[in-house]
């Protein structure tokens, strides 16, 4: 579907609607048959992934509405004194079932793809090219709020800060309530008062980090995860499979934030709030966490119809997406080489009711 063909869906005219509001612009699961595997090697995994932060302390009390007192670590001096402490990322063998949902991909009109499950446990299942470089699009900001989050519980920033436009805080931009355009720095209107979907809040955003952090953002990013944000922070990651499985296991089991900010991250902010989910349309309320797109009673979505109402993540303009259902415990990562379109709002919804029913 190109964007002209999605003028009506995405509801044009409206003044929080962008011109690229369709899309940013730029670039349990049980034990498995070995023998079904070996038949297939992309279904095994060939490398261990890790995950990790560098000198944060998840002992702390991890809430963000409080502030480190002086001997607070910073990822940057944590760096020079410790290095990256990485922690290993459990594998496992898929399930067959869950295997054979994945396999759906197998159908899509897309050249390359990788999916792949995730749990508390680590990896259940993946299929597809796995070690193929991908463009991430706006999943990045799932792991550029991570960032950001971090920095929070570390005492560099606050949730409450004041960013971007008057009256505009940190948890304004990450929840696109700052009152900025998709892309420009003028506002559209006064922070608080519409869910605005805003390229522009996370450069903000990532850039008021990168002040009181005294390091670049990307520099900033690479310390929390281990891998390099080549782009910008709202849209610019580009890596294999691996790398947002690692995403994908933080947000079911948190590693580098504690479990209650990841809650708060998950949770609505600024109730109420109407706006135009890119791509779906507009909704009322259209509920957003700190960088989390929030299902809640969206219909449609791009989630399938058995993911519960507290299913969070993102998707993006190069066919790429990542949800969390904590209900279910798991996590579906998906990277593609084909742009959103019609093609996806069928199949994305198709793949997560197969993955959720296995």
């Amino acid at each position: 579907m190109s964007p002209a063909d999605g003028v009506d869906v995405l509801g044009a005219g409206h003044e929080d609607a962008g011109a690229d509001d369709i899309v940013e612009p730029g670039a349990g699961l049980g034990q498995c048959a070995g023998d079904d595997l070996e038949a297939d090697p992309r279904l095994l995994v060939g490398i261990v992934w890790w995950i990790g932060v560098a000198g944060h302390d998840r002992c702390s009390s991890g809430n963000p509405h409080l502030s480190a007192d002086a001997d607070g670590a910073r990822v940057a001096d944590a760096v020079l004194e410790r290095g990256t402490r990485r922690d290993p990322l459990a594998i496992h063998r898929g399930s067959v079932v869950v295997v054979d949902a994945l396999r759906q991909v197998d159908g899509w009109p897309c050249q390359h793809v990788a999916v792949a499950v995730v749990s508390a446990a680590g990896l259940e299942a993946a299929h597809g090219d796995e070690d193929l470089p991908f463009a991430w699009a706006s999943v990045t900001k799932l792991a550029t709020s991570v960032a950001v989050l971090v920095a929070v519980e570390e005492g560099i920033v606050g949730l409450d800060d004041l960013a971007g436009p008057p009256g505009a805080t940190v948890r304004h931009l990450l929840a696109h309530a700052s009152g900025l355009p998709f892309d420009g720095a003028a506002p559209l209107s006064p922070p608080g008062h519409r869910r605005i979907y805003s390229n522009e809040g996370f450069e903000v955003v990532a850039a008021h980090v990168a002040e009181a952090a005294e390091m670049p953002f990307p520099e900033y990013f690479e310390h929390v995860w281990g891998f390099a944000l080549p782009g910008s922070p709202g849209h610019g990651a580009h890596g294999p499979l691996a790398q947002l499985v690692g995403v994908a296991h933080e947000l079911v089991v948190p590693t580098r934030v504690s479990r209650e900010t990841l809650a708060e991250a998950a949770a609505v902010q600024f109730p109420g709030l109407a706006g135009i989910l890119p791509g779906f349309g507009r909704y009322e309320p259209n509920d957003w966490g700190l960088g989390f797109e929030l299902r809640d009673g969206k219909r449609p979505h791009w989630t399938g119809e058995s993911n519960s109402e507290a299913t969070f993540g993102h998707f993006g303009r190069s066919g790429t997406f990542l949800w969390v259902d904590p209900e279910a415990g798991i996590a579906l990562a998906c990277l593609t080489d084909l742009e959103f379109g019609d093609w996806a709002q069928d199949a994305w919804p198709r793949l997560a009711d197969a993955v959720l029913a296995s």
